[in-house]
């Protein structure tokens, strides 16, 4: 089907974006980006996997009545929770007694779309606003926590200094998918092909695309990519961009509102006020 979009929304006709989501969830904002012209090239930086075990999550679940709250941190672990649900034979009404808390619109919706309330979806979409959002709601109380194999301890630290009994279960882990690695190379190794935006949605995202890329990026930055010159790194939030930081990668641009839309609107924001050079 041929794109729709109105061509005087066109904002990113000529603009090269490469998305480094995981191949299932890479969809969304490529559409985004393609319907405002942009050119996308998908080459993920995640592969997401089921967990090492299966015990902890089924445990819990087993369990789930002893819980007072439930906090999922990303669509990726609704999933997983309900794969899990569905193996064991529990449907959503297991869930009914639960307070539960989305980190961000994604989450909440894919909880919804599975018949269950979200309670709390905070202001901004980050882990320090989900502790600030729950941490008068759960002293006492027993909060089960679904995420990834590596995440950060934010949530669950905190909210156990202040009271909360609070389990953390892996649901799913997110590794680097090695068949990218000659993809990114050949990419980058054609400095007329590069992207003039490269984009990150998570801080597994960036540690596994300087994983991909190797030691050299890890040393030496952005600068040793061909083609750097044109390119510019745009984080869908402070997190993510604390991450590219750290690992000697520029920020360039970080979306004020820390999703999918909100990424999309901060590249078209950069291109309108700093065009790209073809």
């Amino acid at each position: 089907m041929k794109n729709q979009t109105n061509p005087s929304q066109q904002t990113l006709r000529g603009v090269r974006v490469l998305v480094g989501r995981a191949a299932h969830q890479a969809g969304a904002l490529s559409a985004a980006l393609q319907a405002l012209g942009a050119e996308v090239i998908e080459i993920p930086f995640i592969e997401i996997r089921p967990p090492a075990s299966f015990t902890p999550i089924d445990a819990a679940l087993k369990n789930i009545a002893d819980y007072q709250w439930l906090i999922l941190t990303s669509v990726n672990g609704v999933v997983a929770l309900w794969k899990r649900m569905e193996k064991l034979g529990l449907s959503s009404g297991v869930l009914r007694h639960l307070k539960v808390a989305a980190i961000g619109p994604a989450t909440k919706k894919a909880m919804e779309a599975q018949g269950v309330a979200v309670d709390i979806m905070p202001k901004e979409y980050v882990a320090e606003s989900v502790v600030s959002s729950m941490q008068d709601l759960v002293p006492g109380k027993r909060v089960l926590l679904v995420r990834a194999k590596v995440a950060r301890d934010v949530i669950p630290r905190e909210l156990r200094t202040v009271g909360a009994n609070v389990d953390v279960v892996e649901a799913y882990e997110t590794v680097v998918p090695i068949e990218s690695r000659e993809k990114l190379k050949s990419l980058f190794g054609n400095s007329n092909a590069s992207p003039h935006f490269i984009t990150f949605t998570s801080s597994s995202s960036v540690r596994n695309f300087v994983a991909l890329l190797g030691d050299d990026l890890r040393n030496q930055g952005h600068k040793k990519l061909p083609g750097h010159q044109i390119m510019r790194f745009a984080s869908i939030g402070p997190v993510t961009s604390a991450t590219l930081r750290e690992l000697n990668l520029p920020v360039d641009i970080e979306a004020a509102e820390y999703t999918i839309p909100g990424l999309v609107a901060a590249i078209a924001k950069a291109v309108a006020t700093k065009p790209v050079h073809t």
